[in-house]
């Protein structure tokens, strides 16, 4: 769900934030914000290589709560993951557990980054 490149200063994520939209991608962040703005989605038709669409754009995503629910979003469906692998049957296998570990922990990281 890249909704870190819309998140903290400048200073945090460099020239690099706001990559995906200024790259004409639409992430989760600007979904959710096309279902408070039904306006949106036309500025984002209209093209993001235009400089104007993509300050309008990110306009209406800071009046929306597009960010937030695509944390939500995120959060719910991390969840919905390590509860999927913590219902995989139990093993004494050492690799088993500690790969079962580490997804448990990536589905935790997805959540978290900021980069």
């Amino acid at each position: 769900m890249m909704f870190s490149n819309f998140t903290g200063t400048s200073a945090s994520f460099g020239k690099g934030a706001l990559s995906n939209i200024r790259h004409g991608i639409v992430t989760a962040p600007l979904l959710c914000a096309m279902e408070e703005f039904p306006q949106l989605p036309a500025v984002i038709d209209q093209g993001l290589d235009n400089p104007a669409n993509v300050d309008l754009a990110l306009e209406y995503l800071g009046k929306s709560r597009g960010i937030q629910r695509a944390r939500e979003l995120a959060t719910e469906h991390a969840n919905l993951a390590a509860a999927a692998i913590d219902s995989l049957p139990e093993s004494d296998d050492e690799d088993v557990r500690t790969s079962r570990r580490a997804l448990i922990n990536l589905t935790q990281r997805v959540i978290t980054r900021t980069k």
